[in-house]
């Protein structure tokens, strides 16, 4: 009989763990809807601090992994900033002062215009296949939405965090939640999409919040008010020439 209970025990569990998808194949689907060759986008980003909240406006411009160009649109003390990155470099523009600065080493962990996303965070722009190995743990109701839950481990040297939990809905393939951890095992940050919208056939964010553990105040919202993929890029404007433009 205790022989016969170990084997539907086993039997069981096989039936469990054989249900549950590839990790590293339900990686590459996220990449394939989230990711495009190049995209412009139009956007906001509210940082909720501890007693009151800041909007600022900006336009990004995007090309495969290695390439991005942003300004800042609003408020006027912002308007005129911008950030260029090429590949593992990243410049930043001060109109104010009318200076191009590197950002570079520890500079990239310090948070981006006050908010709760570090420059690092930002270049954080190749697709997940490429810095991650995934393993589908499970499966998990988040928001209301049925989700496959994944462990992510960096697979290259420089990841900014070396495991991530990963909530994806299985119907959109849109991880809606993420905690970000480092080295030791430290929870670091958190992402949620609260909102979200199908352009030209993807699921894609609308609304996220982004919150840094070790900062005070109540996260950072992103919200995208338009977005175009697959569209043509001037070569001008993933340039440092661009910036004082």
């Amino acid at each position: 009989m205790k022989k016969l209970l170990i084997f539907i025990l086993i039997l069981f569990c096989t039936l469990v763990f054989a249900e549950l998808p590839d990790g590293n194949k339900l990686l590459k689907q996220i990449d394939e809807n989230m990711y495009a060759k190049n995209m412009i986008s139009t956007s906001q980003m509210i940082v909720h601090g501890r007693r009151s909240s800041r909007t600022m406006k900006l336009r990004s411009w995007t090309e495969g992994d290695d390439r991005s160009f942003s300004e800042y649109l609003a408020p006027p003390r912002d308007a005129g900033t911008k950030m260029l990155k090429l590949k593992d470099k990243l410049w930043i523009y001060n109109p104010s002062a009318d200076r191009i600065i590197q950002i570079s080493g520890h500079m990239l962990r310090q948070s981006m215009m006050g908010s709760d996303i570090s420059y690092e965070d930002m270049m954080e722009e190749n697709e997940l296949t490429e810095v991650y190995s995934a393993v589908t743990t499970g499966e998990e109701i988040f928001n209301d939405v049925n989700c496959w839950k994944l462990e992510l481990t960096a697979i290259v040297e420089d990841a900014p965090y070396h495991t991530k939990k990963v909530w994806i809905d299985k119907e959109k393939l849109i991880p809606l939640k993420e905690e970000r951890y480092g080295k030791s095992g430290k929870l670091l940050k958190t992402t949620e999409i609260l909102e979200v919208m199908k352009i030209e056939g993807r699921w894609y964010p609308k609304r996220m919040i982004f919150k840094d553990i070790l900062k005070k105040g109540k996260g950072t919202e992103f919200i995208i008010d338009d977005i175009q993929f697959d569209v043509n890029i001037p070569e001008s404007r993933f340039s440092k020439a661009a910036l004082r433009k």
